[in-house]
């Protein structure tokens, strides 16, 4: 967290989450799956899928880590969203705005930075960041500012003051956390495929 740059948030001028950040899912890691199914076939254990190279993913359930409740899930149930732990919008007006398309991309599709949650508790986070939101499920929140600080790291993105605040307060809690370990991405450089893990 201390090599995070602390700066005001950005205006949110220009967001748009199609245009800057791509239109649907992509396939980062190659494997001719998007990745909301990969990360639900990540995230999920019982699983079914409607195809027999078992890319789309027909139900399964999920010990959802935002609010500690386990979903049974089913496609077009609506209970179950793929979060990025860092929101687009929050990642634009904290620097995204200045990376290029490519990285963009790779960000709304990178597997550290999306994780299977509950709907609701999705939808509440909004583009809030960690002094406005943490998951309800308290045992979890070292984790999801860890994941926070890893991907803000990894697109050279800033935080706030109020932002870094939440974060340590949080760390405080759990000394021995550990963030993941990421290469900075050279802005002027196009990036490679991120692959995707499949461990639960």
């Amino acid at each position: 967290m201390a090599k995070l740059t602390v700066k005001g948030k950005a205006a949110a001028t220009g967001y748009d989450r199609n245009d800057k950040f791509g239109n649907g899912w992509k396939d980062p890691d190659g494997n001719k799956c998007d990745a909301r199914q990969d990360i639900l076939s990540r995230d999920m254990t019982r699983l079914s899928y409607k195809d027999a190279k078992k890319c789309t993913v027909a139900s399964g359930r999920l010990a959802d880590q935002y609010t500690g409740k386990t979903i049974n899930w089913k496609v077009n149930s609506g209970s179950v969203d793929i979060d990025h732990a860092v929101a687009l919008k929050n990642a634009w007006i904290s620097g995204a705005q200045k990376l290029p398309q490519d990285q963009r991309v790779l960000l709304a599709n990178d597997p550290l930075n999306l994780m299977a949650s509950e709907a609701s508790a999705n939808r509440s986070k909004g583009y809030k960041n960690a002094a406005e939101w943490l998951p309800p499920h308290k045992s979890f929140r070292c984790q999801y500012v860890a994941t926070q600080i890893s991907v803000k790291r990894r697109y050279s993105l800033s935080v706030t003051q109020a932002e870094k605040d939440a974060m340590s307060k949080v760390l405080r809690t759990c000394p021995k956390q550990k963030a993941a370990k990421v290469t900075v991405l050279n802005s002027e450089a196009k990036t490679e495929p991120v692959r995707a893990t499949t461990s639960k």
